[in-house]
């Protein structure tokens, strides 16, 4: 008994130590402390979800912070994947598609994502309030893998990797700037032809 329970707590150390983790338990290292979430959808229920599970990892989520995590679209779709005969149920794949983006200094985009989340049911015409109980269920399971996936992305954002696609934004608003400043200076400095006259008879 005593070998079994060293080898479930090895086991359970070697795994943590890989970074594996059960969903739903624990929380998720962000080295990210403090962050503004937003949405097109500014009540929705992702944007909810996400804000309350960033808390709970550690991370001060208000308005003013210096990165920003931003929510650009999130659209829901079906589609027949098969069509029932008679006494036979038809399967439906539903499917979200999130797209997002992360802000820095002056609003500039450090980098953006796009998540596909998609599910199988069954639709059975016999049973529409079943049906349509299990369609509900599997659209929170869709949102909660969005959050879920969301999370993993930043994770990968370091405050090195931050700073780093910070400068490199900077960098290219910069060159922007003067290339909208040359062109304008050139067409300031270029003659203007003036109107040709037509004589009067």
């Amino acid at each position: 008994m005593i070998k079994r329970n060293l080898l479930v707590m090895g086991l359970a150390v070697l795994l943590s130590a890989c970074g594996f983790q059960l969903r739903g338990t624990g929380t998720n290292d962000l080295t990210i402390k403090e962050l503004d979430v937003s949405a097109r959808d500014a009540y929705g229920d992702t944007v909810t979800q996400l804000r309350q599970v960033l808390e709970s990892s550690g991370v001060h989520v208000y308005t003013g912070a210096t990165y920003k995590l931003f929510l650009a679209n999130e659209k829901d779709t079906q589609r027949n994947l098969s069509y029932a005969s008679a006494g036979r149920a038809s399967d439906i794949e539903l499917a979200t598609e999130l797209t997002f983006e992360v802000r820095g200094r002056d609003q500039l985009p450090l980098m953006g994502d796009k998540i596909v989340v998609q599910k199988i049911v069954s639709h059975d015409g016999n049973n529409l309030v079943g049906s349509d109980s299990e369609t509900i269920q599997v659209r929170k399971e869709i949102r909660r893998e969005l959050v879920q996936r969301v999370m993993l992305r930043l994770q990968m954002l370091t405050p090195e990797k931050l700073a780093t696609l910070q400068q490199a934004a900077d960098n290219k608003a910069k060159a922007d700037a003067d290339a909208l400043k040359a062109a304008q200076e050139y067409e300031d400095n270029t003659p203007k032809q003036s109107p040709v006259e037509v004589p009067v008879e």
